[in-house]
């Protein structure tokens, strides 16, 4: 029964890591969502200073209602979008995703997160973190010997 169960674990937590990599399919072709949405975002890698530098598509989102956390490797962007005041309208189309959004983007390289920078322009947020300098130092290593 453990073993079951054990199994059943590893296929829910790779159903999630699939989900966080290629957003779920079915909810984006049929239009029903549930758990709010994914905004899109590029990465790349820039120099002087080397630097990883990640845009995140968050149009008509109140930066107030953003937050970002590094951890290791990893960017998160969470927050909200709000739905539009419908008082007064009537709508014939809604597209526009709103509600909660976690987007976890995996950095090639390591970073210093003290260092990271964030801006917010027309809608693109840009997270700058440059990247962390490889230990060069050299280290000499004793060597213990045995005692008699």
């Amino acid at each position: 029964m453990t073993q079951q169960r054990d199994l059943f674990a590893n296929f829910e937590r790779m159903r999630r890591e699939i989900d966080e990599l290629f957003g779920d399919v079915f909810e984006r072709q049929t239009g029903l969502r549930g758990r709010g949405f994914s905004p899109s975002v590029d990465v790349f890698y820039a120099d002087e200073p080397p630097r990883a530098v990640v845009k995140a598509d968050l149009a008509g989102i109140d930066i107030a209602d953003v937050a970002l956390e590094i951890r290791g490797r990893q960017l998160l962007i969470a927050g909200e979008r709000r739905p539009a005041e419908a008082r007064g309208r009537l709508y014939q189309q809604i597209e526009i995703e709103h509600g909660p959004f976690r987007r976890l983007v995996e950095l090639g390289a390591d970073v210093a997160a003290d260092q990271a920078k964030a801006s917010y322009e027309d809608g693109i947020l840009e997270v700058e973190i440059p990247l962390a300098r490889p230990d060069q130092g050299v280290r000499r290593v004793p060597i213990d010997e045995p005692q008699p």
